[in-house]
């Protein structure tokens, strides 16, 4: 796999005992819905990985061949070698680097933590800017793609970070996605890049949400409605695979949480804000998230705003 061009750019705590990285042992910090396929796939792949969760038991299931639990994150990190992040949030981020028993100051010189979270662009550049006064690069990498396709290897990757880190941390990402996107130099770009994908998502669905609905008021089936526009005008894995998700109800068991949608749009919101972009569709999808966490609904799938659509047109909450 190569890294392509697109858009017009190219692609405190301290360990006891030093170790030194062969950058086939990395270290690998969340083991959620995404971050547990994603390190299943690198132990398939060859590398051993040096583990760490907040919920020990994550680790287990990993088995052991192969892998090295860590009771914090600066034990996941060697000096000199490669870590990767796949957190929940901008908060959980900074913590496991910079917070007690983090992993950036036994990063250290040479270095690269490998972000594939999906935060901030503001975020992106304060860690940036904590390694590389400690000798590190930071390198954003965040993923576009459900559960489903991390198990599958084919997620689709966004890059930006400096070349030659970006070129060391390759095989890691060739072992995770089925394509990798290089934006750059500058680390932020990556975040821009997978907020502004977020916000297309989460207004495709909000758009099948309306016409699904339409449709359902006027006594014509959505799943077969939603059957015709994916497999013509809309002939998309987006409105594929949420299409069938809205039309038939099944929000459960949620492949993105509609609590982490509504944290993507709150991100989105704010780079908007700090970039003077008016977004008015994303304050709609914003207040839309918003009712869904009212109503309790935060840990179904972020889809499940559609509820909110066919509650507002009278509807009961099932298709």
């Amino acid at each position: 796999m190569r890294f392509m061009v697109t858009g017009g750019v190219a692609m405190n705590s301290t360990m006891e005992t030093v170790e030194m990285s062969d950058d086939r042992t990395i270290g690998f910090i969340g083991l959620g819905q995404m971050g547990l396929p994603m390190a299943a796939n690198l132990l398939q792949a060859g590398f051993h990985l040096r583990a760490y969760n907040r919920t020990p038991g994550r680790i287990q299931s990993l088995g052991a061949a192969g892998v090295t639990p860590a009771a914090r994150p600066a034990e996941a990190a060697v000096s000199g070698g490669i870590v990767v992040t796949m957190v929940a949030n901008d908060p959980v981020l900074e913590d496991v680097v910079c917070g007690i028993g983090g992993f950036g100051e036994v990063l250290g010189e040479g270095g690269v933590h490998l972000s594939m979270s999906t935060v901030a662009p503001a975020t992106a550049r304060r860690l940036a800017a904590y390694h590389a006064d400690r000798g590190s690069s930071y390198v954003a990498a965040p993923v576009f793609g459900r559960p489903e396709a991390a198990a599958a290897r084919k997620l689709w990757i966004c890059a930006a970070g400096a070349p030659d880190a970006k070129s060391r941390v390759r095989p890691v990402l060739d072992a995770l996605g089925q394509q990798v996107y290089d934006f750059g130099d500058n680390p932020t770009a990556a975040n821009v890049v997978k907020l502004a994908g977020n916000f297309l998502i989460a207004s495709a669905l909000e758009a099948m949400a309306e016409a699904f609905t339409l449709a359902a008021k006027n006594s014509v089936d959505p799943v077969r409605f939603a059957s015709l526009m994916s497999e013509t005008l809309f002939s998309s894995p987006v409105y594929r695979n949420y299409g069938q998700i809205i039309a038939s109800g099944a929000f459960e068991p949620a492949g993105f949480r509609l609590a982490l949608g509504k944290k993507d749009v709150d991100l989105v919101l704010q780079t908007a804000s700090d970039s003077r972009v008016p977004m008015p569709f994303a304050s709609l999808l914003h207040d839309r998230l918003l009712a869904g966490l009212a109503r309790n609904r935060g840990e179904m799938d972020w889809s499940a705003l559609a509820l909110e659509v066919r509650e507002d047109a009278g509807l009961s909450a099932g298709p």
